[in-house]
């Protein structure tokens, strides 16, 4: 899975990713992506992380 990182460019994403809100289709949710990386991360035996809600 291609993802875009940290200041990279929305254009170099197009295409590569889920269309879940990862840039992909040119919108990006927040709360997608870090459902996908909790997924990610759960996949890998790790523990999930969410950030608190203000």
């Amino acid at each position: 899975m291609n993802r875009r990182e940290h200041g990279g460019d929305l254009s170099a994403a197009a295409g590569a990713g889920t269309g879940e809100g990862d840039g992909a289709d040119g919108v990006l949710d927040p709360e997608a992506g870090m459902r996908l990386k909790s997924e990610e991360f759960a996949a890998n035996g790790n523990r999930v992380y969410l950030p608190l809600a203000d």
